[in-house]
């Protein structure tokens, strides 16, 4: 793996440092994540974020354990880093933080104070909501050591004040319960319990959300340690009456886990992505069959556009084809009226999508296409037949193949039911009602998917193929443009992504054709992805910043997003148009923003700064598939 690390250039420079951040996911949906200089910037950051039932719901628990070091000379140093609603840095650790590396996934520190060097080490259990914290001193022991236990227990959308009740604490062997909901241990362990005012969430305050909460100090684990030795500090939800193996036992089995994942890449670039990848596959609480997908950290959950997108470069790419194979067919066995069901990250299911469904078709061709998995083909085949069969008829939300030329249409008032589908005050920013570029392109690659399949078991592969050639001329008619490239809903020429899907598509409508689609990507290519709308055309927008209403309009109308590099090469590919460097950029962004991770979305204006949740599953996905298939372009 790339092993990304920084030094006192960065560490030290506060914007810097917390302009970075690292994630560990504990294979349930539930995580830690922060900064580099320690400096909590989200209400999302902490140290164990509990998932519920499904991805979509998590709580926030342990917020963090700040070292404080009682040195030699009797001098006590606080290493954690605070900012406050007054607009104080207090501790200011980071100053000095020496070191931090991010070593086969897995965050280090290295704080400096004289001749102390104090390191720390994190991990989570991978399948339970656990945190393991490893605290060592490198030099200039002894020392003795203390843990300031900061804590809350909410909605890890929300914030918690002082207002409210304090956390409830319940004694425990060698530590505390609070709220009757996770329980921490350590040595030395003294309640305290009090409130800190007004921690400052400088991020939420650039997003135009709430900035402020208030953090209970739940109490302090105290060691005297000489150097080498280490303080062993966990904390955990669930089987409260179980404790999870030793720090230490935590922190060598995530990184065992980490080198297994990565072992079979080609080269440190996919080690890196594959761990990345890792953190996205879920087995949920709720005990679905087989695993799911979260979209992204902090604040996504489960969403079947994202997860039938990711999936080959999440599953196919990283030999996990078994736990593919669950996925689809428990997906295959929630159809709907033909549909999947978009997401239920909103508090209730919902069916608000015309791709999802057809992204899933393309799944399982990939799926087949790339396992031989023949068994997997005969078993969905029905499913594919009752998509096929719903999309004819009519379903939801107007979504209806149109009998006289055989393309899907799309739209009801309210609804932005492409990939596209942000909405301000209820209203679709790009609502792209009627027949979508790559609504049809999908359905066209669908239909060739399923008669391929149908094909390849000996069924009937007729019906699907003879609706594909109607749909196929019809394309051809429909969606050429008077200036050149496609519609992007028939009748509007503006300028976007979404006909690179028509080329891109092992079954898509249209061959070929390197000039076409080097005069469309020339305005949307940058080096993170492809802009969502091309520079000059109304409703440009090159800023994906502000309060949540200036982010969803701009989310679609120019915002660059990564997961796009795949379709683009896989279209390049396609033409014979040359892929070397294509990835170069999202590579250097490794270390950029969501440290060993790809971010969901970046400025369209250069430079293209990252935005958007700094872990995405589709970009992670889409980049460790495309740079697995220029081996062999």
């Amino acid at each position: 793996m790339i092993r990304i690390g920084f030094g006192p250039q960065v560490c030290g420079d506060l914007a810097a440092g917390a302009a970075r951040e690292w994630l560990l996911a504990d294979g349930r949906g539930g995580y830690a994540m922060g900064t580099v200089s320690g400096l909590r910037t989200r209400r999302y950051h902490g140290l164990l974020v509990v998932a519920g039932d499904t991805p979509a719901v998590r709580w926030m628990a342990l917020v963090a354990l700040d070292p404080v070091l009682r040195l030699p000379s009797g001098g006590m140093v606080r290493l954690g880093t605070h900012e406050w609603s007054g607009g104080a840095v207090a501790p200011a650790g980071h100053t000095l933080l020496e070191r931090f590396d991010l070593v086969d996934g897995l965050p280090r520190w290295r704080w400096r104070v004289g001749e102390v060097v104090l390191q720390r080490e994190l991990a989570m259990v991978h399948g339970r909501a656990c945190v393991a914290v490893v605290d060592r001193v490198l030099a200039g022991g002894p020392v003795r050591l203390s843990l300031d236990a900061m804590c809350t227990w909410r909605d890890a959308h929300g914030e918690r004040g002082a207002h409210g009740p304090a956390p409830t604490m319940t004694p425990a062997d060698g530590g505390v319960v609070i709220e009757g909901a996770y329980r921490m241990a350590g040595p030395g362990w003294e309640p305290t319990g009090q409130w800190w005012h007004g921690a400052w969430h400088r991020e939420e305050a650039a997003r135009g959300l709430a900035p402020a909460e208030d953090l209970w100090h739940a109490g302090t684990f105290t060691a005297q340690l000489d150097t080498g030795e280490a303080m062993e500090t966990t904390a955990w939800a669930g089987e409260l009456s179980a404790p999870p193996p030793p720090a230490k036992e935590v922190v060598a089995a995530a990184r065992h886990r980490h080198q297994s994942l990565a072992a079979g890449a080609s080269d440190e670039v996919q080690a890196t992505l594959a761990v990345a990848a890792d953190a996205f596959v879920v087995e949920t609480a709720a005990g679905t069959a087989g695993p799911d997908v979260v979209a992204g950290y902090p604040w996504f959950g489960a969403w079947s556009r994202d997860t039938m997108i990711a999936y080959a470069g999440l599953f196919l790419a990283t030999d996990r084809a078994e736990e593919g194979r669950a996925l689809l067919r428990g997906h295959a066995a929630t159809l709907s009226r033909g549909m999947l069901a978009n997401t239920a990250d909103t508090g209730q299911v919902e069916f608000n999508t015309a791709d999802a469904t057809l992204w899933f078709v393309h799944a399982v061709a990939r799926h087949v296409a790339i396992t031989g998995d023949t068994d997997l083909a005969a078993a969905l085949l029905p499913a594919l037949r009752e998509i096929v069969d719903a999309h004819v008829a009519g379903t939801r939300y107007g979504i209806r193949v149109d009998p006289a030329d055989g393309l899907l249409a799309q739209g009801a008032d309210g609804q932005a039911l492409t990939w596209m589908d942000a909405r301000v005050g209820g209203v679709p920013v790009t609502p792209r009602a009627g027949k979508a570029v790559e609504i049809n392109a999908l359905w066209i690659n669908a239909l060739g998917a399923a008669a391929a399949l149908a094909d390849l078991v000996g069924a009937d592969a007729a019906p699907f193929a003879d609706r594909r050639v109607h749909a196929v001329a019809a394309f051809g008619r429909t969606f050429p443009a008077p200036g050149g490239g496609l519609y992007d809903v028939v009748g509007d020429p503006a300028c976007r992504p979404n006909q690179v899907l028509a080329r891109s598509l092992p079954y898509g409508p249209l061959p070929a054709d390197p000039a076409a689609l080097q005069a469309v990507t020339a305005r949307l290519l940058t080096p993170l992805g492809l802009r969502s709308l091309a520079p000059g055309e109304d409703g440009y927008t090159g800023a994906h910043r502000g309060d949540a209403a200036a982010r969803d309009t701009a989310y679609h109308q120019g915002t660059v997003w990564p997961w796009l590099i795949g379709p683009y090469a896989d279209a390049c590919a396609a033409a014979g148009l040359p892929v070397d460097g294509l990835t170069d950029g999202l590579v250097a962004h490794l270390s950029e923003w969501g440290l060993g991770s790809v971010s969901e979305t970046a400025d369209g204006d250069p430079p293209h700064a990252a935005t958007g949740c700094p872990f995405q599953a589709w970009s992670v996905a889409e980049l460790l598939r495309t740079r697995q298939c220029q081996a062999t372009w």
